[in-house]
């Protein structure tokens, strides 16, 4: 009943924020119809952060109680958080290339977010390698904890280093110069939230897979 439920109420934000996207708000003047990538880009982006540092809690939880939910948590987190992180790069690239004229630079902020993406490839990796060594998941975890580190910097970035991609507009570095109007900001934190649910059912429907694979291992 609870799943249910909440694949209704993701369903019905998802409608809401594209109906928010593509109807409600206005075309911005300056960058025209591809300003509007920053309401997949930024949830995307928020959600592959937040995912590394639960896989780096998660691995280390499991790594001192050894109960196999926290590993599978920390797996199920991962392969779905490199996913969103891959295409929170992709409609950055999107946006860049009719904003700065090229598909890539290599600006603080981007380059950041391309290791968090590696970090996560390396990490899934070696679980895939090693699924049955204890040693291996423990190496999993530190690099877990190195992408944990890895994910404040991103948010950072584009304050510490002045560079051509766009100063933070939500969160406490937001300057009131910098931030989203009412509409867009309203648009935005729709956006967080129909891509945060999304992120909790895809991994919730994954830690459900890898629970019942562990169950027919042991039942072999």
């Amino acid at each position: 009943m609870f799943d249910r439920l909440f694949t209704v109420t993701t369903l019905i934000t998802f409608v809401f924020m594209l109906w928010m996207i593509f109807w409600w708000i206005p075309i911005d003047i300056s960058q025209g119809p591809v300003a509007k990538t920053v309401f997949i880009h930024v949830p995307l982006a928020w959600c592959s952060m937040i995912a590394i540092v639960l896989v780096a809690v998660a691995s280390i939880y499991y790594l001192f109680n050894k109960k196999l939910f926290w590993d599978n948590l920390a797996q199920s987190t991962a392969e779905v958080g490199v996913i969103f992180g891959s295409l929170a790069l992709i409609s950055g690239i999107i946006w860049a290339k009719p904003i700065w004229g090229v598909w890539w630079t290599g600006e603080a902020k981007l380059t950041t977010t391309l290791i968090l993406i590696l970090i996560y490839a390396a990490y899934i990796l070696f679980r895939s390698l090693y699924s049955n060594s204890l040693q291996m998941k423990k190496i999993a975890a530190i690099i877990a904890v190195i992408g944990a580190i890895d994910s404040p910097i991103i948010y950072f970035a584009a304050n510490l280093w002045q560079e051509s991609h766009p100063v933070t507009v939500i969160g406490p570095l937001a300057r009131e110069d910098s931030s989203f109007g009412a509409d867009y900001g309203l648009t935005l934190l729709v956006s967080v939230i129909a891509f945060t649910l999304l992120f909790v059912i895809l991994t919730r429907l994954r830690l459900k897979v890898l629970s019942l694979e562990s169950k027919f291992k042991k039942g072999i």
